[in-house]
């Protein structure tokens, strides 16, 4: 079901008031390919269903892994390749969280902040692993938005339970379904290895390194997976998600937008938010992330390099039973028609349109 407003519309309203909001010439890039995505100014291509002959006209999308409209097919090709990676054993989803205190940092000095958050917290697991004699794995997927765009880094780990020993074997850490180390002792092992790049690096006074040890910092270990099926389908809810979606806008009037979020600090309670334009363009720009950022890391054993290596043995000791690998595609390329036939593009076009004899509805078969 398509969404009735997008954050397109709200940026194109805006006009050249963006240019006020103190952004960076990286951000007003991304809000720019937003905005002009899918639409003339891009141009786009004709397309050809090979099973009707359905002829189709799109444009051509920005493919800004910003834009709430981009994700889908970068999303299923990344799942596809991830399917053939999985082993028979317990994952856990776990949660490191940067205090409210890091957020005046986060905004000039992002990849510093972020990068560092990714350090801490492999360090962190690591260590845990270290004194089991195993050698673990990570997938990290950095997330820095609240329910209402408000700042707020944290990031989502798929953790296996368990890890190689010296031998090259697998070994399951528990056996009882609880998660393999205590949180609270994570937490504060996280708290002092972040801290100490912090004091190392010199990005902050002295007074706000002591009042980050006064807080409890938030490391949150929800409930095992029930099978590696469904850790896939949480990777395609996590993994390509942007702060916000179209579908959570609610209302785009004149000088506002309405959208809606969860209140978690109110029983998760669905409530609406009503905000300026520049307010939100703000808001949505401190989740634009630095060029070249990496937002989806792979540690240990479920780093590129070990997978290469080392993968292929793992998963034959351990007798697994890999899905079959076809050929890549998305129901994105799938005929709106007849729903069945692929498309095929035979024609491109800039931005001064398609053919006319396209426009015109001089096609093969229309419906």
């Amino acid at each position: 079901m398509q969404p009735r407003f997008e954050i397109a519309e709200i940026i194109s309203r805006l006009g050249n008031e963006v240019e006020n909001l103190g952004l960076n010439t990286w951000q007003l890039r991304t809000l720019s390919a937003i905005r002009r995505c899918r639409t003339a100014s891009l141009g786009g291509h004709v397309d050809a269903c090979d099973g009707c002959g359905n002829i189709s006209i799109s444009y051509n999308s920005c493919r800004n892994r910003h834009c709430p409209k981009c994700q889908g097919h970068k999303r299923e090709e990344w799942i596809q390749a991830r399917e053939q990676e999985l082993l028979p054993v317990p994952y856990f989803h776990v949660v490191f969280t940067l205090p409210s205190e890091m957020n005046p940092l986060s905004i000039p000095k992002p990849k510093a902040v972020y990068d560092m958050l990714y350090e801490a917290t492999w360090e962190t697991l690591s260590q845990f692993g270290n004194t089991q004699g195993l050698k673990m794995g990570m997938i990290a997927i950095l997330h820095t938005w609240g329910q209402n765009l408000s700042l707020h880094p944290h990031l989502h780990c798929i953790v296996p339970g368990g890890g190689i020993d010296k031998n090259g074997d697998w070994k399951n850490i528990r056996s009882d379904g609880k998660y393999l180390f205590p949180v609270k002792a994570l937490s504060k092992v996280f708290r002092a290895k972040y801290v100490a790049k912090l004091r190392r690096e010199k990005l902050v006074t002295q007074n706000i390194l002591d009042s980050l040890f006064q807080k409890n910092w938030v490391v949150y270990a929800k409930r095992p997976f029930g099978n590696p099926k469904s850790v896939v389908e949480y990777l395609g809810r996590y993994t390509h998600k942007i702060a916000i979606s179209n579908h959570r806008i609610q209302k785009i009037e004149n000088d506002t937008v309405t959208f809606g979020y969860k209140d978690y600090k109110d029983g998760s309670k669905k409530k609406s938010m009503t905000i300026t334009h520049a307010e939100f363009t703000r808001r949505f720009s401190q989740h634009i992330l630095p060029k070249r950022f990496v937002k989806i890391r792979h540690y240990g054993i479920l780093s590129s390099t070990w997978k290469r290596e080392k993968l292929k043995n793992l998963q034959e000791k351990l007798r697994v039973k890999l899905p079959k690998q076809n050929e890549k595609q998305t129901l994105l390329r799938v005929c709106p028609c007849c729903k069945k036939g692929l498309l095929k593009t035979i024609c491109t076009f800039d931005q001064r349109g398609p053919p006319k004899e396209y426009l015109m509805g001089k096609s093969p078969k229309a419906c």
